[in-house]
């Protein structure tokens, strides 16, 4: 109690006063038996209100301030690639902003995800801000899991939206049951991704699903091996969206199976070697 009681007035005293005006998100949620159970069966589940509308509004600005300060995109939106085309990417934005630093390493989401993957810890792979124009193009068919050098399958993605949303404005939808299948080859995001995995599914029959619509603040989490997509944004409203990816702690790093995870190796393990625990600088224990 006493090392508790100094933990908060060290925080209170010394954290930036900008930093204070941030509500905490230290405080965790229990996720129901039922809703593991689907997340297990399915390889996603959809969480409500996970931030109060009030939290999300205050990390929101905070989001959008670093993305806006980090984001390098500025071709117009028909001179991109479908990947281009299907987002802005701003990718791990709590490296390099402190208010951004605390939503990435809330103690509320990785309890979550931690619950979910049935593991005492998680920690972080790499967050990412996925802000979907108006008139933006659709994301096509893929696993996150085809980028990721990890020796594990016990891997999760937090996708929350900062506005709400509708299914118009490119709500993410899934391949219930595509993560029993493992990895449906080693196939990159792109045009022939859509093409080659839609056939996939079709011949796997597997149950198309996805939200009406999500508010601010609640969130899906899928499994890193769940195949996934997202509708094209046909509204006049920017799709704010904020993820976090966590993997399973006591997670090793693996020999690269594409040139696309020995970037991720390089990049998200600070070039940590085959057989290393994944625990860089950039993977934090949240727990």
């Amino acid at each position: 109690m006493v090392f508790r009681a100094f933990s908060l007035f060290f925080l209170f005293y010394f954290m930036p006063a900008d930093l204070l005006a941030f509500p905490s998100l230290y405080e965790t949620i229990s996720v129901d038996p039922e809703t593991i159970r689907s997340f297990r069966e399915n390889g996603h589940t959809l969480t409500r209100h996970i931030l109060s509308a009030e939290e999300v509004a205050v990390y929101r600005r905070a989001i959008l301030d670093a993305a806006g300060r980090f984001n390098t995109e500025n071709r117009k939106l028909e001179d991109r690639d479908t990947y281009g085309k299907a987002f802005l990417q701003i990718m791990n934005l709590w490296e390099v902003d402190e208010a951004v630093k605390k939503f990435t390493l809330a103690k509320r989401f990785g309890k979550i995800a931690a619950d979910l993957m049935g593991v005492k810890n998680v920690r972080i792979y790499h967050d990412q801000a996925l802000f979907k124009e108006p008139g933006g193009g659709p994301t096509p068919w893929h696993q996150d899991q085809y980028y990721w050098p990890v020796d594990t399958n016990n891997t999760v993605t937090l996708w929350m939206p900062l506005v709400d949303i509708t299914e118009e404005m490119g709500m993410l939808t899934f391949a219930s049951g595509s993560h029993l299948s493992g990895l449906a080859g080693n196939i990159a995001i792109s045009d022939d991704s859509e093409v080659l995995l839609d056939q996939y599914v079709l011949d796997k029959k597997f149950k198309i699903s996805r939200p009406k619509f999500m508010n601010a603040g609640d969130a899906t989490w899928h499994y890193g091996l769940t195949l996934h997509k997202a509708l094209g944004n046909n509204s006049q409203t920017m799709r704010e969206v904020m993820t976090i990816i966590y993997i399973a702690d006591g997670t090793h790093v693996t020999i690269p199976g594409n040139e696309n995870q020995e970037k991720d190796r390089q990049r998200w393990f600070q070039g940590l070697s085959p057989g290393d625990l994944a625990t860089s600088k950039l993977n934090p224990s949240v727990l």
